[in-house]
């Protein structure tokens, strides 16, 4: 019986460079989605950011690393890659509340800060003796326990505390006066004080539409609403369309000792007390 033999022998294989084009693309691919799923991410989601400084002490410290909520106040350009403009400001729109600590760009040199909100627009506020005064009612003001903040690298003493031997441990902390601040809607938080001060005093002001009065928790160290914009020091009153964000949670904190030929040393200078902390 005749047989067709050549109907009977296996196709040839597909050319290797067919192959290998066909991995390319699909790898390339599967970058735009990661790519384009990160950005979406940082754009509506959640956005890293770092504590560069001792403002926001007791509650967020220098070597910080959160993540802001970008959804709470709307997109703005600041959200976006390049800070590309929006025409209208910012998209869904939402107002911040009493208590928020919020992240927003510098009125003068876009640099990114991060302030307890305290005034909403058309909000009298003043403070009297280092004490805010919302709306014509003080905001109530209690002694809290001295705070204790370990000196590192990343955190010095101030001049409002005073250093002295860790009770536990070697090392020394940072003694601090504090009180427990609590505004006309409930949002408790604790704060520094150390004494009579420069800015202690804010004469009653109203506070512009679209606009929000901030203060940093560490009262004598923090360039905030209280003093007029200008690079590098006060925010003055602080447009909306400014916000990037609303501090959400600690994700890293480190006190700065870390050698990075030394990975031993990744563990012990984090901060574990604080990591996971919300905000």
């Amino acid at each position: 019986m005749d047989v067709n033999t050549q109907s009977l022998m296996p196709a040839p294989p597909a050319a290797s460079g067919a192959r290998a084009g066909e991995s390319w693309g699909s790898f390339l691919w599967f970058l735009v989605k990661l790519l384009a799923l990160v950005l979406v991410f940082r754009t509506f989601v959640f956005s890293p950011f770092s504590i560069p400084s001792e403002s926001m002490l007791p509650r967020l410290m220098n070597g910080d690393y959160l993540l802001a909520a970008k959804w709470p106040y709307g997109i703005s350009r600041h959200s976006l890659p390049f800070d590309l403009a929006l025409p209208d400001g910012r998209l869904l729109p939402g107002v911040p509340e009493r208590g928020d600590i919020a992240i927003f760009k510098h009125p003068i040199d876009s640099r990114d800060y991060i302030k307890r909100v305290i005034g909403l627009p058309g909000d009298r506020v003043a403070v009297v003796n280092g004490e805010v005064v919302l709306n014509g009612i003080r905001a109530a003001r209690a002694p809290a326990p001295d705070v204790l903040v370990p000196l590192s690298p990343n955190t010095g003493c101030a001049w409002g505390g005073e250093a002295e031997p860790a009770a536990e441990g070697a090392g020394e902390v940072c003694r601090y006066k504090a009180f427990r601040e609590t505004l006309p809607n409930g949002r408790s938080y604790t704060v520094l004080d150390f004494g009579p001060w420069q800015a202690d005093a804010f004469s009653e002001r109203v506070v512009p539409p679209g606009t929000l009065f901030v203060m940093g928790d560490n009262r004598d160290s923090s360039m905030d609403s209280r003093f007029p914009a200008s690079a590098g020091e006060g925010v003055g009153f602080v447009s909306q369309d400014l916000l990037v964000g609303r501090a959400a949670v600690i994700v890293w904190s480190t006190d700065g000792s870390a050698d990075w030929l030394n990975p031993v040393s990744w563990f012990s200078a984090a901060r574990w007390d604080l990591i996971g902390n919300r905000l």
